[in-house]
């Protein structure tokens, strides 16, 4: 099944491709490039200008048009792939969007030959159903507020790769919560303690590789220098009780009831120095708001989630044994797992409608969203009043052959 989704997926977006020449536009081909532009607010995209192309149009220079309906196709495309914003609004999402490398001009191509322009262009849109739910909600969302907020966090599921994959980790450090994907069913939700506003989690991309179990702890500079060094310095033996030891040069923690990291931490190198990890602390999990890490993410039921990254590898019993030894190992998962660190302030409530998270990090307001959704939201709504509706979710025409199901 997950094959087929994936060949599905592939045949509506074009990606079995085959370059060709520059292609014609017809005029009903020109009149859907028309609809899309003007329902691009009901995306929460801005509307963008076309005059180069009507000028042409209006001229009847042939040419032209293709040359202009060719640019402004690939622009819209581009913005419904990859998302409007600009690099400063992006500021501080460090996740590689590897959309970025898919041939668009041969896609439209095909698109056009094969009579598939709305599928092209639907194509290009988020996978993940929580987008799907932010798009439905925002659809017929009137609250002024609400669509800011519910535009912004679609905006930023463009900033991630369209498809995630069949197996991955998201955490939404907004939300306070990890989940765990496998073969492309959601496995569980883990609670988790993000980093304070002074000190908060970044955005980035990394691959869980393995568990360590009874865990060192490296002390991070930063963290020596609030607090660590002055205890070892100037009270040895309380820093030795808590398990502190300098060496070479730098401050360690002995595994043990009060590490800092708990009975495990994940193998998941980057350049951040932001771990999943246990924390002795963990009647914490139970507040509603969770940001008091110095930035990495300490996880609940760190010793369940262990285990389940390790099915296939050790049992549950064997866990606890190695745990209960007290001796540090190193166990690698049986196949390296993406994690996503993210940040969504607008998430499904689970129920069909959307939830608005508070922005514990301040990072919405860096996101600008289009002055044409207020306005141009109301002529892309009418635009698409004659559209079916399928659920809660809007439904594309369809064009040429029927899309793959499932």
């Amino acid at each position: 099944m997950a094959i087929l989704k994936t060949i599905c997926a592939a045949l509506v977006l074009g990606l079995f491709v085959t370059p060709a020449a520059a292609q014609e536009w017809s005029p009903a081909e020109l009149t859907t490039l028309h609809r899309w532009v003007v329902m691009a607010p009901v995306e929460g995209l801005p509307r963008l200008p076309n005059d180069a192309l009507q000028a042409a149009r209006a001229a009847g220079d042939a040419e032209a048009i293709d040359r202009e309906a060719t640019d402004l196709a690939l622009r819209l495309a581009r913005m419904h792939l990859l998302g409007s914003a600009t690099q400063a609004e992006r500021s501080g999402w460090h996740i590689v969007d590897t959309d970025a490398d898919m041939p668009l001009e041969d896609m439209l191509a095909t698109a056009l030959s094969e009579n598939r322009l709305d599928s092209f262009f639907a194509g290009l849109r988020p996978l993940d159903h929580e987008y799907a739910v932010l798009r439905a909600v925002y659809f017929g969302e009137t609250d002024p507020e609400r669509r800011q907020a519910i535009a912004r966090n679609m905006e930023r599921w463009r900033w991630l790769p369209r498809a995630l994959g069949e197996d991955y980790v998201l955490v939404n450090a907004a939300r306070f919560e990890a989940d765990l994907w496998r073969d492309g069913s959601h496995v569980g939700t883990w609670r988790v303690i993000v980093g304070t506003t002074r000190t908060p989690t970044p955005v980035f991309r990394a691959t869980i590789e393995g568990v360590v179990l009874n865990p060192w702890w490296e002390v991070p500079a930063s963290i020596a220098r609030e607090s660590v060094a002055a205890l070892v310095r100037n009270n040895p033996a309380a820093a030795r009780a808590r398990g502190y030891v300098y060496e070479n040069g730098r401050y360690r923690q002995r595994p043990g009831p009060n590490n800092a990291l708990g009975q495990m931490k994940l193998v998941m190198p980057n350049p951040y120095s932001v771990y999943m990890h246990d924390t002795p602390n963990r009647d914490l999990f139970e507040r509603e708001v969770r940001s008091f890490s110095h930035g990495c993410i300490r996880t609940g039921d760190a010793i369940g989630y262990a285990t389940t990254l390790l099915e296939g590898v050790v049992t549950r019993e064997e866990i606890d044994a190695i745990l209960e030894s007290g001796q540090t190992r190193t166990l690698s998962i049986a196949e390296p797992l993406p994690v996503y660190i993210t940040y969504f302030t607008a998430v499904s409530d689970g129920l069909g409608g959307v939830a608005i998270l508070d922005d514990i990090y301040n990072r919405d307001h860096n996101i600008r969203v289009s002055e044409s959704e207020g306005r141009g939201g109301t002529v892309a709504r009418a635009a698409l009043a004659a559209w079916p509706l399928v659920g809660s979710a809007l439904a594309v025409p369809q064009d040429g052959e029927g899309d793959c199901a499932g």
